[in-house]
C-alpha cells in the first residue's frame, strides 16, 4: 500500500503583460514570489498561482480558469467587492456576486481577471 500523496497543486494562467496582472492581482491581496521573462508565481495566503506570457492573448475569447476552494466564501468576497472591479456581466475583469447552494453546485463566485481567466471561488466545508 502506498503512502497518501502530499502536496500542492497550483493553476497556470496566461498573461499578456505580467506587469498588468501583477498590478491586478496586487490588488487582490496577492504578491509576488518568482518572476522571469517566462513565468511568474504569485501568493495569497499560501495559495499560489502561475502565470506564463500570451502577449496575443484574446481575453473574450480565453477559455483558461481556475477553481479556488475554501471553507468560507464570504470573507473573500468581501475583501474583493471594496476593489474597483466591475461587477457588469459583459466586462473584464468583473467580480460576481455570491450564488448560493444548488442541488448542483456549491456557494461560490466568479473573478474574471483582466486576461479573461475565469476564477471559481468555491466553498468547500470539507478544506
Amino acid at each position: 500500500m502506498h503512502a497518501p500523496f502530499q502536496g500542492q497543486i497550483t493553476a497556470n494562467l496566461p498573461s499578456r503583460s505580467f506587469d498588468a496582472t501583477l498590478t491586478f492581482y496586487e490588488g487582490l491581496g496577492f504578491r509576488l514570489v518568482w518572476r522571469s521573462d517566462g513565468w511568474m508565481i504569485l501568493e495569497k495566503a499560501g495559495m499560489k498561482v502561475e502565470f506564463f506570457p500570451h502577449s496575443d492573448l484574446d481575453p473574450k475569447a480565453s477559455w483558461f480558469s481556475a477553481c479556488l476552494r475554501l471553507p468560507d466564501v464570504d470573507a473573500l468576497h468581501d475583501e474583493w467587492s471594496k476593489l474597483d472591479i466591475s461587477t457588469d456581466a459583459a466586462a473584464i475583469p468583473r467580480l460576481t456576486a455570491i450564488a448560493d447552494v444548488t442541488d448542483i453546485l456549491p456557494r461560490m463566485f466568479y473573478l474574471v481577471d483582466p486576461d479573461g481567466s475565469l476564477w471559481r471561488v468555491i466553498e468547500d466545508k470539507d478544506i
